[in-house]
């Protein structure tokens, strides 16, 4: 799948955009397999917005969203479904975990109701090599933030995916932790041929960037 934007502008940032250089409001963009692209930004600039935009979460813009060419306004029920369950994962700054199921239960969600792409062992590969195998059972709610990260991202890796998409995936995390999810991920995007867009607040060698653009 590739990701198109043309000229895009967040209706609630419009009039303070107007006072800022952006290489993605007011651009032409496409995200496509095998890319991987870095959008730094300030706070308040709308990273968190352009991935619900991405992700057809909110529509409050000027301009169009293509997937695929086509426009994602009128991607909707069955078709809508399959595009996230089959061609973009995401991984959200609020990270979106169920507080009340266990960590393993959060991650399971995301293999079963979807096409199976790994066996559930994979859970425990993953979990394993991110350093959260001891907290697969246990509520979700009650895990670090920083341990919340990372079943968030074993969840985004567990399903297929041509495109992932990536909300600051390391706040809460240190370099030596962030250093192996980063492996991870490139491996598990490798095995797709798939692309990253990946947003933060700050440069960062996480992966060999091909683009790199300011928001």
């Amino acid at each position: 799948m590739q990701i198109t934007l043309n000229n895009i502008i967040p209706i609630p940032l419009k009039e303070n955009l107007s006072k800022r250089p952006s290489d993605v409001w007011h651009s032409n963009i496409t995200f496509e397999p095998e890319k991987i692209v870095k959008i730094k930004a300030p706070s308040g600039t709308g990273k968190t917005t352009l991935i619900h935009y991405i992700y057809k979460l909110r529509s409050d813009y000027e301009g169009n969203i293509l997937w695929d060419n086509k426009n994602i306004q009128q991607i909707k029920g069955d078709e809508l479904a399959a595009n996230r369950q089959q061609n973009i994962s995401v991984i959200f700054q609020d990270l979106r975990l169920f507080e009340n199921l266990t960590a393993r239960e959060n991650i399971e969600l995301n293999r079963v109701l979807q096409k199976p792409f790994y066996e559930s062992g994979k859970i425990d590969e993953m979990a394993e090599r991110l350093g959260v195998s001891h907290i697969l059972n246990q509520r979700a709610g009650i895990c670090s933030y920083g341990e919340q990260q990372r079943i968030a991202i074993i969840r985004a890796l567990i399903q297929p995916f041509s495109l992932l998409i990536m909300d600051e995936p390391f706040s809460h995390l240190d370099n030596n932790n962030s250093y192996k999810a980063a492996a991870l991920i490139s491996e598990e995007c490798s095995r797709r041929n798939a692309g990253m867009v990946l947003t933060d607040l700050d440069e960062d060698d996480y992966f060999n960037y091909t683009i790199k653009l300011n928001l």
